[in-house]
């Protein structure tokens, strides 16, 4: 079998198409934000006084890089960062009011994307290959699960 029709050479080239969708999608609306800043934007809103480990492990990150991703979300003045009154090591973050809109506005922005990201497919395919890609990740997480123990 040919590398080209492998799942992982499959993912991967999807995975950049996904990529270039969203940063083209992004820079056309005017927002300046990539998939991973998104996604923990997206997280804090809905955990709010979250750390950066927890953001990390939501949205399936790794744990030494996702400080960069947060310290540009707290430059750009999107995302609060402070001190934790449970334990002074661990930092909490919260979307600021700026971080708040922003993520409102991009919203539907990054919900039209969805379609332009897998073309040529049918909203049944769509729901089928997500479904498939959810099966396959869930499978994947309980055995690296398992393997842990």
């Amino acid at each position: 079998m040919s590398v080209r029709h492998m799942p992982g050479h499959l993912i991967r080239r999807l995975h950049q198409i996904s990529t270039q969708t969203f940063a083209r999608g992004m820079q056309a609306a005017g927002f300046d934000l990539t998939p991973v800043q998104f996604a923990s934007l997206d997280a804090i809103r809905d955990n709010p006084g979250i750390d950066q480990a927890g953001v990390a492990q939501l949205i399936a990150y790794d744990r030494a890089t996702i400080g960069g991703v947060i310290d540009r979300l707290v430059q750009k003045g999107y995302v609060s960062r402070t001190v934790s009154t449970r334990d002074r090591r661990a930092r909490v973050l919260h979307l600021t009011e700026h971080g708040r809109a922003v993520l409102a506005a991009a919203l539907p922005v990054v919900s039209a994307l969805q379609a332009d990201i897998l073309p040529g497919l049918d909203a049944r395919e769509r729901a089928r290959l997500l479904e498939l890609m959810r099966k396959a990740i869930d499978r994947a997480e309980a055995c690296a699960t398992a393997a842990e123990r």
